[in-house]
């Protein structure tokens, strides 16, 4: 087993061009919610007057191979990302937002003659995730900010109908700006998943702590889970340093109309983005998931744990 995790590990940190196979796995968890931060809450209130208004991004991510429950299964995942975003403002109060993305995930297991969830199941391959939103924000004074984001995603996998997978919700926030730039409020995210409800509230914060040290939520809450924290450090103009974590969550749909598969992880992780220049920008992340649980309902649930494992992210964005 040591073997291979070293091979998977040596494979991902070679970059893009040399990952195996592009994979789309719950490491989506990390990827999706890394990018999603350009357009959370907190980063559209504190959103600059003239930034760009659309971008393109590439997310890949690749992680240590986990057993799964008693250790005769294990998995290793990879992913491949795209995303394209928008950002209109329409008066001089009121702006709109625009989201569409795309994922393809596959699972690598190695189950050495045996099967998961007491042997209902031998595995899947393939996962696909679509995903779109908007955001309506008003800024009802140079302190108030209020913002509407219904979104609905389709996750599921290869051998399952895309017809029954569907999933919608909606997130609606409210901000409030102090005169220093820090920004803090609250948000609730209503999330009619497949054959499951949630409803998360979460804080919104964006906490100036000096010019160059920030404190605020890495994370868009929604599907993926709750929007997190993240402590920051800006050495300069082009170059910025992150730590943090969130509890993170994917659903998607197995089989039929109702047989879901959940995975629910912590991720903590490390970031440092280059901004080469006004459009472009590179984001790495090295992280960690822990406390996992693969969670099958059929409806009736059965869990399998996993075991901690590191990623490695990689994320190219362009601004126009």
């Amino acid at each position: 087993m040591s073997k291979a995790k070293s091979n998977k590990l040596s494979i991902i940190a070679k970059g893009v061009s040399m990952i195996r196979r592009p994979l789309f796995t719950t490491s989506l968890l990390l990827v999706t919610s890394f990018i999603s931060q350009c357009y959370s809450s907190a980063a559209i209130g504190a959103a600059k007057t003239g930034s760009l208004p659309f971008s393109l991004s590439v997310s890949t991510i690749g992680s240590e191979e986990a057993d799964i429950g008693d250790g005769e299964q294990s998995l290793q995942r990879d992913s491949l990302q795209f995303d394209a975003k928008a950002r209109v403002v329409l008066a001089p109060q009121w702006s709109l937002g625009f989201n569409l993305g795309y994922g393809e995930l596959n699972y690598d297991w190695q189950q050495n003659d045996s099967s998961l969830f007491g042997g209902t199941y031998n595995g899947w391959q393939k996962v696909h995730r679509y995903k779109a939103g908007i955001s309506l924000s008003y800024r009802m004074d140079e302190q108030w900010m209020f913002m509407l984001a219904p979104q609905v995603q389709f996750a599921y996998v290869d051998t399952a109908s895309s017809n029954d997978a569907a999933s919608y919700g909606i997130v609606v926030s409210g901000m409030y700006r102090f005169e220093h730039g820090s920004l803090f409020g609250v948000g609730v995210a209503y999330l009619n998943d497949i054959s499951d409800v949630r409803i998360m509230p979460y804080p919104i914060i964006s906490w100036q702590i000096s010019p160059s040290w920030r404190l605020g939520n890495p994370f868009d809450a929604g599907f993926t889970g709750s929007a997190g924290l993240e402590l920051s450090y800006r050495m300069n103009s082009n170059i910025d340093f992150g730590f943090g974590g969130a509890r993170r969550t994917q659903r998607f749909l197995l089989e039929g109309d109702d047989t879901t598969v959940e995975v629910n992880e912590f991720v903590s992780f490390l970031r440092a983005t280059w901004s080469i220049s006004e459009s472009i920008r590179l984001t790495g992340y090295t992280g960690y998931y822990s406390d996992g649980e693969l969670e099958l309902n059929t409806p009736q649930v059965q869990i399998e744990s996993i075991d901690g494992q590191g990623a490695l992210a990689l994320v190219a964005e362009y601004r126009f």
